[in-house]
């Protein structure tokens, strides 16, 4: 196997395996992801969490909106510009997105558990730490430069 051929069916398959947990899900993967970078890294501007997700002002305002609307996020005006409003998630939104990685984990394992033997399972562990170096390094969170490609989103 060439190297591009390794490329592009590790990148087929990680998207399918991403669809794939995305079935158990029980909110939007936009909300989803908002939650997260809100619990991940504290209030944010809506214009930051449209960067971040690479999506337009008006899909995250959108998202922002519906969070809002179900008590899940909470604005506030920012300091230092009056213009903005600061995103905040509720206590109630953590928990919600508490709620969602379990379920999503729960589905995982038991698919791992029933798919698997045990040096399967060993081995699949080895791959997570490759390929969480693989994406730090896409995301340049390796120290070794720009990202190559959009931040995470979810």
């Amino acid at each position: 196997m060439d190297e591009d051929t390794l490329a592009e069916e590790l990148r087929q398959s990680i998207g399918e395996l991403v669809r794939a947990v995305r079935i158990v899900d029980t909110m939007s993967p936009g909300e989803a992801a908002v939650l997260g970078f809100l619990d991940r890294g504290g209030p944010l501007t809506t214009a930051d969490l449209a960067h971040r997700r690479g999506v337009t002002h008006q899909s995250a305002a959108k998202s922002v909106k519906d969070l809002t609307g179900a008590g899940l996020a909470r604005t506030e005006p920012h300091p230092s510009d009056g213009r903005k409003l600061l995103v905040h998630i509720t206590d109630a939104g953590r928990a919600r997105l508490r709620e969602e990685r379990a379920r999503r984990a729960h589905a995982v394992d038991a698919a791992i558990q029933d798919t698997f033997s045990p040096e399967e399972r060993r081995r699949l562990r080895e791959c997570v730490a490759l390929l969480s170096r693989l994406t730090a390094r896409l995301t340049g969170a390796d120290g070794a430069g720009t990202p190559l490609g959009p931040g995470p989103r979810a």
